[in-house]
């Protein structure tokens, strides 16, 4: 009888840690729309790199970026070359995945993440994991915007 029941809890525990990594792959496979600078290839670079991590990727063509921005509610100060909406957010140009990954996963009250300009080493413009730059939340919590995420960093999440 105890061989039975110690056989069961590890068929229970197996099961468990088998669903696990399955989680953690639905929570990357959001559908991800790019919108894209024309003729940008950083642009597409970073869409590449979304893909690798698991995100579900449709790249389009921004007809008419300051109209585009805007109606996503991304700032002035704030913008790149592309425009991402997943998960209900917008993510605005080369904003690091484990960033990425934390709102979608936490779904904080802003309405996105934004990396100004097109900082070299941030992902799609070099992809270098020691670049410093900084990673701005912005709209509903985080107003104008405030910096979320400090790449390069032993913390990035830090204050």
């Amino acid at each position: 009888m105890t061989d039975r029941r110690l056989f069961l809890a590890l068929l229970g525990g197996t099961a468990l840690t088998t669903a696990l990594p399955a989680a953690a792959a639905t929570e990357a496979a959001v559908p991800m729309e790019v919108l894209a600078a024309p003729g940008c290839g950083c642009c597409h670079a970073w869409a590449d790199l979304a893909r690798a991590e698991g995100y579900a990727v449709t790249v389009g063509e921004l007809a008419d970026p300051a109209a585009q921005k805007a109606a996503l509610g991304v700032p002035d100060a704030l913008h790149s070359c592309h425009t991402v909406r997943a998960g209900g957010y917008v993510f605005e140009g080369h904003v690091p995945f484990a960033a990425v990954a934390a709102v979608l996963r936490d779904r904080p009250a802003i309405a996105g993440l934004a990396v100004p300009g097109m900082p070299m080493g941030s992902p799609g413009m070099g992809d270098d994991p020691s670049a410093r730059f900084d990673v701005f939340a912005f709209g509903g919590d985080a107003g104008a915007g405030r910096v979320f995420f400090r790449a390069g960093t032993p913390d990035p999440f830090a204050g």
